[in-house]
């Protein structure tokens, strides 16, 4: 039922329903809750939606849950980048980089994030903004340049159109909400001096902006007024009961502190008698039963130190003590059912007893041992459900189910053989198509790069990569990905194939074919792409672009540089200019 709701997530997230993503992946996070992949599809579904808080919780979750996931600092990276946090973003994709350091989106999200912190602790007059084209729309000379060109003068009739301008002045970040709309596209263009493609078609219809809370100032503190000295009062006499108890209080401790010494001597009966007789000396410290826990664990008498964990828990919250206490209690009785676990091989009851500890106190101990729990566990599940024999029983079967078009029945059987042979080329090469079927192209991409991580000479994987990125409307990434599979098999027809779609989808924008409902599509992606806006902002290839329109003389040295040349084609690709 999980993988269900998780399929119905993707397959919502691709057609770009963000809200209907977030809600299905939550279904599945309900199910599964302790699913990474969940929370990291819903934190990227909260950020397309802009809901960067939300974002950064289920991000966070992911690292919680799978801290050796470069995908998850790729989550944190993108929900504090996108909540203008920026050194914790660049601290987020310089942690994925640190697992995956060849990982593109995480180089290019570290670039971005080190741009706009850069950014924000710029001189102010420099301007500092959280989009890459911040002083494009700053100052006067905006609406100067606006006037000025005939074919965006008539726009500053339009109250809809000067107000977008306004919101994207304040806030530069404001141009993702206005990017369809093909009179933002032209006066981008003028304010960048290149000339960027517009359909014909009719307006689209224009998000409204929401406006930022007004924020309070900080209410002015009242001075202090000086008190009068008061008198010192009579000392008391304290009563012989609770002098007595006193007393006992202070020798516990001395017995306390004979147990550690002889704790680190390792002489652990001498040091489980001093904090016997600190407990019974004084009953209201946990702390004693807690360290007489880690004498007993030391020594692998493990029972006895669940018992005074469970002691130490049940009289902490009599008490009202400390939750740290309480949750070191249960993190030392967590610990010894990890040491148990290695002989019954049911890890169960320390990971729910490490969780409770986590509900005490966030304590990062407590986390890794959990993390380490958790991985213990699904590797010992790994190792008895491996059968080569049934995984391929089990492919088989959802070869039979995607023959019928019965693609969810499909998608759990390859699941069920990965399950039993999770080094399966062929299995993930096959669940991928099923994901493509399904609509759920995310899943069906991670599946077909995890297809060539396994078997970099399987053309099937090159093929359903290039083909699912074709779908995306990636082409430029699509036809790489065919190219590299032509490498290890040159005659493949599939991979030529697709070849040829690639090139006839770039070439098609190269002549201008692409209908307005095509390029809008186009161009709102395109601008949304940090690898188009670099492009776009970088003042050589700015002034490449202009003496495209002005030089073409220069123009054509240009088309010499292979390096230009490969940026001139992304922004053909991506419909945002066009050269005849």
């Amino acid at each position: 039922m999980a993988d269900e709701a998780k399929a119905k997530g993707n397959a919502a997230f691709a057609a770009g329903n963000y809200t209907d993503a977030v809600r299905f992946f939550g279904e599945a996070i309900d199910l599964a809750p302790t699913n990474h992949v969940l929370y990291s599809n819903r934190s990227a579904a909260h950020a397309s939606l802009q809901q960067y808080t939300q974002a950064l919780f289920d991000a966070e979750k992911t690292v919680e849950l799978k801290p050796d996931w470069s995908k998850g600092y790729s989550r944190l990276g993108a929900a504090h980048l996108g909540l203008h946090h920026y050194d914790d973003a660049v601290s987020a994709y310089k942690k994925g980089l640190e697992l995956d350091p060849n990982n593109e989106a995480l180089k290019s999200g570290l670039a971005d994030a080190q741009s706009a912190a850069a950014r924000s602790r710029a001189p102010p007059h420099l301007g500092p903004s959280s989009s890459p084209f911040g002083d494009t729309f700053s100052g006067p000379e905006m609406w100067a340049k606006l006037t000025a060109d005939p074919s965006t003068r008539a726009y500053l009739q339009q109250p809809d159109f000067v107000k977008m301008m306004q919101e994207i002045q304040k806030n530069p970040s404001n141009l993702n909400l206005y990017l369809k709309d093909q009179r933002v596209m032209q006066a981008l263009g003028v304010l960048l001096n290149v000339k960027i493609r517009t359909p014909t078609s009719e307006d689209m219809e224009v998000p409204d902006a929401q406006p930022s809370p007004d924020r309070k100032r900080p209410a002015e503190a009242e001075p202090v007024k000086e008190r009068e000295p008061e008198p010192e009062p009579e000392p008391m006499e304290i009563p012989e009961d609770e002098r007595e108890a006193r007393e006992r209080k202070a020798q516990a401790q001395k017995e306390k502190e004979a147990g550690n010494a002889a704790y680190k001597k390792k002489d652990f009966e001498t040091a489980i008698q001093h904090y016997t007789k600190a407990i019974e000396l004084d009953d209201e410290d946990i702390s004693f039963l807690t360290n007489r826990a880690a004498v007993y664990l030391e020594m692998g008498k493990y029972e006895e130190c669940i018992k005074d964990c469970d002691k130490a828990v049940e009289r902490g919250r009599e008490l009202r003590s400390d939750f740290k206490m309480v949750a070191r209690a249960l993190t030392r009785k967590g610990t010894a059912l990890v040491k148990m676990a290695k002989c019954s091989k049911d890890y169960e009851p320390a990971i729910e007893t490490f969780q409770k500890a986590l509900t005490e106190h966030r304590n990062p101990d407590t986390l890794r041992k959990l993390n380490d729990a958790e991985k213990a566990k699904k590797e010992l599940e790994q190792q008895e459900y491996f059968d080569p024999k049934l995984a391929d029983e089990e492919r088989e079967k959802g070869n039979e189910y995607f023959k019928e078009q019965k693609y969810p029945e499909a998608v759990k059987h390859y699941t069920e053989s990965l399950r039993r042979n999770p080094q399966d080329p062929k299995a993930y090469s096959n669940r991928a198509a099923c994901y493509t079927k399904l609509g759920a192209l995310p899943e069906g991409l991670k599946d077909a790069e995890k297809c060539i991580e396994l078997d970099p000479t399987f053309a099937k994987g090159y093929n359903r990569k290039g083909a699912i990125q074709f779908f995306m409307k990636e082409y430029d990434k699509a036809l790489e990905t065919y190219q590299e599979g032509l490498k290890h098999d040159p005659h493949n027809q599939e991979l030529l194939d697709g070849v040829r779609r690639c090139v006839e989808q770039i070439n098609k924008a190269s002549r201008g074919d692409l209908s307005p409902e095509e390029l809008k599509e186009r161009q709102a992606k395109g601008m949304q792409d940090p690898e188009i806006q670099n492009i776009l902002t970088d003042p050589i290839m700015r002034q490449v672009l202009i003496d495209f329109q002005e030089n073409p003389k220069s123009a054509q040295e240009h088309m010499k540089n292979p390096l230009v040349m490969n940026k001139i084609q992304k922004l053909i690709s991506a419909g945002i200019v066009q050269v005849k």
